[in-house]
């Protein structure tokens, strides 16, 4: 799969995620058939324009842990998040670490792999991550 088809697929799948939900880097890719790159979700997230039509819930993707990750020094991304995290109802807990959670047992949203429409078709022969990593491989999750 391509940058443009990974962007696309990762957009597609997020927009399905429900209000109220959220889901981790790691997981949209798996479900994009990409499994080792969480990185790259949090890419197309973060380089998102916010004039897209129809609208990407961005905000709904969030760490493994559970964390809403910073977008760099200087940046409001993480209390952005936030505050679009509450707006539909979603509790985000301050830490005493000051990191800004949320309960994945409670609002997590992790459908099965192959449940969710990719809007991307795969050429057959393709590898299922299309990245050529040896298996048990992954990259780090971050935003």
């Amino acid at each position: 799969m391509d940058g443009d088809a990974f962007h696309a697929a990762v957009y597609h799948v997020v927009r399905q995620i429900p209000p109220q939900k959220v889901t981790s880097y790691g997981h949209i890719a798996k479900l994009v058939g990409m499994p080792n790159y969480s990185r790259h979700v949090g890419q197309a997230l973060r380089f998102l324009s916010p004039d897209v039509t129809p609208p990407i819930p961005w905000y709904r993707v969030i760490s493994s842990a559970g964390t809403i990750s910073s977008r760099g020094p200087g940046t409001d991304g993480a209390s952005r998040q936030r505050d679009a995290l509450v707006a539909e109802g979603v509790d985000v807990e301050v830490t005493r670490s000051g990191d800004l959670k949320v309960n994945m047992r409670q609002y997590g949203w992790f459908p099965a792999v192959g449940t969710i429409d990719t809007g991307v078709q795969q050429a057959q022969g393709e590898d299922d991550d299309g990245d050529g990593a040896a298996e048990g491989e992954e990259q780090e999750e971050a935003a």
